[in-house]
């Protein structure tokens, strides 16, 4: 089985949204052997830290909540597509063009639907970087006409500083779910099945998540 775990580990030195202190996690042991018989820690941490799915009530006042998230989104076919040389800056529509001519993700049937996973330079990096690349509103644009299922990215958001958050409000107004926070350094492009896990919090805007790769012949779609 080829599988590749494409998740950020969550540590003490973990790279944060805008390097803010209180995106940082903080770890508190709470029993350790000295005074207790086990040992236990607390984690104090954003939800928005790692790898990570954004909710629909992360943008929008009445937007659907992370009880929203169903058990069937977890298991999707998807496509990386490799940016990491062909777009520094911002991924738009003509990229996606370029490297979406030959592969069908579009679907009117919900199973026919696929995720896209955007593979880019910030996979290379361990720090965050303020000048990361990022998906424009031509892009969402783009990927919202096609009737995807998800899209995924390297980077801890999906957009860097665009006006009043187009790129979220595209996706998610068109039920398309945001992934960020990937690690997709030594995936090779191409088609696979996506396994997505994330915490089973209620009431929340974004959940923590696990997400691997499966080659496409590892296993068959749930």
């Amino acid at each position: 089985m080829v599988l590749y775990d494409i998740s950020m580990t969550i540590n003490r030195n973990i790279a944060v949204y805008k390097n803010r202190t209180e995106k940082r996690p903080v770890f508190k042991v709470t029993s350790n052997f000295q005074n207790r018989s086990v040992y236990e820690t607390r984690l104090d941490m954003d939800l928005h830290t790692g790898t990570h799915i954004d909710m629909p009530l992360h943008i929008y006042p009445d937007g659907a909540a992370s009880e929203q998230w169903s058990k069937e989104e977890s298991f999707t076919r998807c496509v990386v597509l490799d940016f990491s040389t062909k777009a520094d800056d911002a991924i738009t529509a003509k990229h996606l063009e370029q490297e979406l001519q030959d592969i069908e993700i579009t679907g009117s049937i919900y199973d026919q639907k696929k995720a896209v996973l955007l593979k880019t330079k910030n996979s290379l990096q361990d720090v965050f970087d303020f000048n990361f690349t990022y998906l424009d509103k031509s892009g969402a644009s783009y990927l919202a006409e096609k009737n995807i299922r998800g899209v995924g990215i390297d980077a801890l958001s999906i957009e860097r500083d665009q006006p009043d958050h187009e790129t979220h409000k595209l996706l998610l107004k068109a039920g398309i779910w945001i992934i960020e926070g990937l690690r997709l350094q030594i995936v090779p492009p191409g088609e696979y099945i996506l396994v997505t896990m994330p915490l089973k919090i209620e009431g929340v805007e974004a959940l923590p998540a696990r997400s691997v790769l499966l080659a496409p012949d590892s296993m068959p779609l749930i």
